[in-house]
């Protein structure tokens, strides 16, 4: 049955307004669950079984909910057309010039800097925690794969100086990426849920940190010394000669990690100029340059200048340098699209209507439901993106949500990016990428690499469950 389309604006102190969307399509309770169920199922079948793309298996799936919830067609194509938008509304942007920022970050050398540098301060008996360090800053402006490329020659370089397992350097600098990518913005991951959540990015940044630094801890420093010391691992065959960069043609390190921290300390400065008195006088000025997109501007040009042209670059080779870095932006969007797609046919749909009041009378924490939606539906697709994007669709249609504190929010972002990174197995790329570059079989990628996932994910939870009990 169509319902009229109203739409209302929840409006809550220290954070932007939520649009607030109820369904336009009443579909009958049970009819809508078999269907849900079985486009669920369908689009695990087309991503596991028959290995299509994740855009085309999610797009059909939310096609196949929609029609078998009896939604006219004319309302689902409207449902498709809106949820596209309204998921890409907010992020398009950010993980573009994040893309852009780190495309820089990456050819200049940014990121060998500030490993080699953390590396030599740190000496070789703490080579892990520098890794996991660089890791960490470096996750929150690349993309996972590009970070591991960038980096991993040098955890290659130290085992081999070493002799310690591979094991011992490169978990640190794989957990580092993995929980700057969920926790920390400007990550696509951290802000992909974050946007979708209605969290204010300051926020997020005060929350997100201290929960990536201890899911590093965790699961990078002391797992790499479980792991490392009871399974040995040698170096990949195809490395012969590990090589670092001759420092001389590096940037400063002070240069790159001021750069690296100037749209956090941005977004961080705009959110505090809500709360503290003797900033009001310039608080137009900090909410303008602290607006995300407009942070991320400013880094870039900072980029393009420091990294850039004082490193020698032309205008020509710039170009390119940004060009090349958007490539890999055109997937991972359409991904969270094609998941964002079947979030709206399900709300559209009513499904908050029906899942939100079961939850609620299950007595569960709603940040655990939460985690326990992402893990689900990371374990069965295996991409962590799909897993955030229907964690926190789900989430974000159910009624209670909208009434809750932005702390707690920030709390159920940690939650839902800490359930979407747990549980990496054989149908997620990142296993295969780092089994085929440790030259590593399935179970002892399943004993490292699964583990550190999964324990990046807990700490995640914990830290969440943790700040919502004071939110």
């Amino acid at each position: 049955m169509l319902v009229s389309r109203n739409t209302r604006n929840t409006s809550i102190p220290g954070r932007r307004k939520i649009k607030m969307t109820e369904a336009v399509f009443a579909a009958d309770p049970t009819r809508l669950l078999v269907a849900a169920a079985a486009g669920i199922v369908l689009l695990l079948l087309l991503i596991i079984k028959f290995k299509f793309h994740p855009v085309l298996s999610l797009l059909i799936s939310a096609l196949v909910i929609g029609l078998g919830a009896g939604m006219p067609v004319p309302t689902l194509v409207n449902t498709v057309e809106k949820g596209a938008g309204e998921t890409l509304q907010g992020i398009v942007l950010l993980i573009g010039l994040g893309s852009l920022f780190g495309g820089i970050l990456e050819v200049s050398g940014g990121a060998q800097c500030v490993a080699q540098t953390l590396v030599n301060k740190c000496g070789e008996k703490k080579a892990g925690i520098a890794l996991g360090i660089t890791g960490l800053v470096v996750g929150t402006t690349v993309f996972f794969e590009a970070g591991v490329v960038i980096l991993i020659p040098l955890a290659f370089g130290l085992a081999k100086k070493t002799r310690k397992s591979t094991l011992y350097y490169v978990i640190p600098l794989l957990a580092g990426l993995a929980t700057g990518f969920a926790f920390i913005p400007p990550s696509a991951g951290s802000v992909l849920v974050a946007n979708m959540l209605g969290v204010d990015l300051g926020i997020m940044i005060a929350v997100g940190v201290p929960t990536g630094i201890l899911s590093l801890i965790f699961a990078g420093i002391l797992w790499s010394k479980v792991i490392g010391n009871k399974i040995h691992t040698g170096l990949p065959s195809a490395v012969s000669e590990v090589r670092e960069e001759e420092e001389a043609n590096l940037p400063k390190f002070s240069t790159v990690i001021a750069i690296i921290l100037v749209p956090l300390v941005l977004i961080l400065f705009s959110t505090l100029s809500e709360y503290i008195l003797a900033l009001n006088g310039i608080r137009p000025v900090l909410e303008f340059v602290g607006t995300p997109f407009v942070a991320l501007i400013i880094a870039v040009l900072c980029a393009m200048y420091f990294l850039g042209k004082k490193q020698g670059y032309n205008g020509e080779q710039l170009k390119k340098i940004l060009d090349r870095s958007l490539r890999p932006t055109g997937q991972i969007l359409l991904v969270i699209t094609g998941g964002g797609i079947i979030r709206w046919v399900l709300q559209d749909c009513g499904m908050g209507d029906i899942i939100g009041p079961a939850l609620e009378k299950s007595g569960l924490p709603l940040i655990l439901v939460a985690f326990l939606i992402a893990a689900l539906v990371r374990a069965s697709v295996g991409a962590a993106v799909v897993a955030m994007t229907m964690a926190a669709g789900i989430m974000a249609s159910m009624p209670a949500v909208a009434g809750l504190s932005p702390l707690y929010l920030a709390a159920m972002v940690c939650a839902i990016t800490g359930g979407a990174t747990a549980f990496s197995h054989v149908n997620d790329s990142g296993f295969w990428l780092v089994s085929s570059l440790l030259e590593i079989d399935e179970k002892t990628t399943l004993k490292s690499w699964t583990m550190m996932e999964t324990i990046i994910g807990f700490t995640g939870l914990i830290c969440a469950m943790v700040i919502s009990i004071f939110a």
